[in-house]
């Protein structure tokens, strides 16, 4: 039996059906994301996970026990959201302590246990501030020190990184792996960004229009996907004549054939390309689609970027992705 087990789970908004017939385990200390576009279902499931929303159908058990019916208060989750939701009148510390107070934990094991989750998430010199008087990233590890305090049996985040810029995102997003690992912390993040969700997910589970497309770890998901929606959605993926797919990176640029390898060779003139950093992503006239090409700066000269330059690839068909459904 797992940690927690989602069982034909449904649930309508009048005559929308916004999940449908959801099943999913998830483990104790499991980091697990909801992928998805908006609209697909992701935050409508973590609410109902949570007690926020009500089931139409279906069951949620929590270590064996049916939950499904049980006050969101009952249920010893805490959930962390995008817009921080702390007391404004209140400081750090006393935002920590008063989900603890609400409990009527003794006030020595308050103070120790505020000192502690101060300490994790890096704000033990800061305790006195308001809300106001720190950046975003600040007030979100408040947010989740908060949450950590309960000692809850699954942390819910509703996508708590997209408001912050993109440094701090990063930085925040691999603290809260390293947290979630230390404490063995069962957690189901919300979000819409792909490489978010690869970098710290033990799993991810791909929604669309209210259905699970595929659940697996990061590398199978993009690896080896089962739609070609997961493809799609997850990374770069370039479609090809014989039904096949094959990300940008499996596509190399090459001087001359190699007739010794049963790799596809084939000549394509560039339409457009993007500097990215380390690296170009090449896009080539290939019938009506874009074939989508990356290569790193090192490899190719600028001056021969221009349109209607032609360049020979060659596509390595050990990375060649079929779908068990073109869905």
């Amino acid at each position: 039996m797992s940690y927690l087990e989602i069982k034909n789970v449904d649930k309508f908004y009048g005559k929308f059906h916004a999940l449908k017939n959801i099943n999913l385990n998830i483990e104790k200390g499991e980091f697990i994301s909801f992928l998805g576009p908006s609209g697909c279902g992701k935050t409508t499931l973590l609410r109902t996970i949570s007690g926020l929303e009500e089931l139409n159908s279906g069951h949620i058990f929590l270590k064996g026990k049916d939950i499904s019916n049980l006050h969101p208060s009952k249920r010893n989750f805490s959930i962390v959201f995008q817009s921080y939701a702390l007391f404004p009148n209140m400081t750090v510390w006393e935002n920590i302590a008063y989900g603890l107070e609400n409990k009527k934990v003794p006030k020595d094991i308050i103070k120790n246990k505020v000192l502690e989750v101060l300490e994790m998430v890096g704000l033990a010199g800061i305790s006195g501030k308001y809300p106001n008087e720190m950046s975003g990233g600040q007030q979100q590890r408040v947010a989740l020190a908060r949450a950590i305090a309960l000692e809850p049996d699954v942390l819910l985040l509703d996508e708590p990184l997209s408001a912050l810029d993109a440094k701090v995102r990063e930085k925040l997003r691999n603290d809260i792996k390293m947290l979630q690992k230390k404490l063995n912390l069962t957690t189901i993040m919300v979000t819409h960004d792909q490489e978010e969700a690869l970098s710290v997910s033990d799993k991810i589970m791909v929604m669309e229009s209210g259905k699970i497309m595929q659940v697996g770890t990061p590398r199978e998901i993009y690896e080896k996907p089962q739609s070609l929606f997961v493809a799609d959605f997850i990374g770069k993926i370039n479609f090809l004549n014989d039904g096949s797919s094959i990300r940008p990176e499996h596509i190399k640029i090459v001087s001359e054939v190699d007739t010794e390898t049963e790799n596809k060779t084939i000549m394509r003139e560039i339409e457009s390309w993007e500097y990215l950093g380390p690296s170009y992503r090449l896009f080539f006239k290939n019938n009506k689609e874009v074939l989508k090409v990356e290569v790193p700066c090192s490899m190719i000269d600028e001056k021969n970027l221009y349109v209607g330059s032609k360049f020979l690839l060659e596509l390595d068909r050990n990375h060649y992705i079929n779908f068990d459904s073109r869905v």
